[in-house]
């Protein structure tokens, strides 16, 4: 596990070709990191100045560094040395390898060709990058090892390795939307909440939202509302723990109503506040004042 003893962290993610750099800066970036991928070494001095300057509240960096910036890798041993003198900064060099069997069987899948062998064998370019690298490699505090890794194992040995303390990564992010607007495409799972009574229909409520305690009221009282919320809720309840053990580092959950003003507002507020005790959860209104809008 990560230790956090100091306030500013940085990670420095490098390694083979086709190791799994990019599944790694996404696992830094679910713990909270602020990420850069393909940063050139020499652009490194400038960004410490960045991240010195106490106005900026950056406390977690994790920076991707490797081949497709081949043209300014020889200034990174460089600014490896500039780290070490900033006794502010606690500095970690995470290096991906794997087999070279492996590293050749994830080119012909993707199809991609090696940066230094672009117009030859996937082999040749791996056998100069490791040539390249080998020093690297021997400055590097953690070295993983991806040959036998899928994405998902990766990933979450990462979150292992440097999650601080007891930091929860998983959330659950309730949208409320209208149907006329259309479907977040973003959404996860979505729940339609047209067949409830329509608070629009009350002409003193039709200016209000699901926010407002007459509206929401209104909403639940009916039984059909009330048996509704006890099967979602249930459903939820059994399917997160599912989400979260596969991976995913947030689950977006869509309740949509006509206009997205009233229902589907009450409602999203309610599964936010009863998934809260066990979870961390974020509540947006996408539609809620576009008829204010119009």
């Amino acid at each position: 596990m990560w230790n956090s003893e100091q306030d500013t962290k940085l990670v420095i993610i490098t390694g083979m070709s086709g190791a799994g750099k990019t599944v790694a800066i996404q696992s830094f970036e679910d713990l909270g990191y602020y990420c850069v991928d393909n940063l050139p070494p020499a652009l490194l001095p400038k960004f410490l100045e960045l991240m010195k300057d106490a106005r900026n509240n950056i406390r977690k960096v994790a920076l991707v560094m490797d081949l497709r910036g081949r043209e300014f890798f020889d200034s990174l041993f460089e600014a490896l040395d500039i780290l070490e003198e900033e006794n502010w900064l606690r500095e970690h060099i995470l290096f991906l390898d794997a087999q070279d069997e492996a590293l050749v069987k994830r080119y012909k899948e993707t199809r991609r060709s090696h940066p230094l062998a672009s117009e030859g064998l996937p082999l040749e370019g791996i056998t100069q990058e490791r040539t390249i690298l080998d020093e690297l490699r021997g400055r590097a505090q953690r070295i993983i090892d991806t040959t036998t890794l899928k994405p998902k194992q990766l990933r979450d040995k990462i979150l292992r390795t440097y999650m601080e303390g007891k930091q929860e990564i998983f959330s659950v992010n309730m949208v409320s939307f209208g149907y006329k607007y259309g479907i977040p495409i973003d959404a996860d799972l979505v729940f339609d909440v047209r067949f409830l009574p329509n608070p629009h229909y009350v002409p003193y409520m039709q200016p209000m939202t699901g926010l407002n305690s007459e509206v929401s009221s209104y909403v639940f009282k009916w039984v059909d509302t009330q048996k509704f919320n006890e099967k979602v809720l249930d459903l939820l309840q059994f399917m997160l723990p599912k989400y979260k053990k596969e991976g995913k580092s947030q689950l977006v959950v869509g309740i949509g109503c006509t206009g997205g003003q009233h229902r589907s507002v009450a409602i999203a507020e309610y599964f936010a506040k009863q998934l809260a005790t066990n979870y961390i959860t974020h509540v947006s209104h996408r539609d809620m004042d576009k008829r204010k809008d119009h």
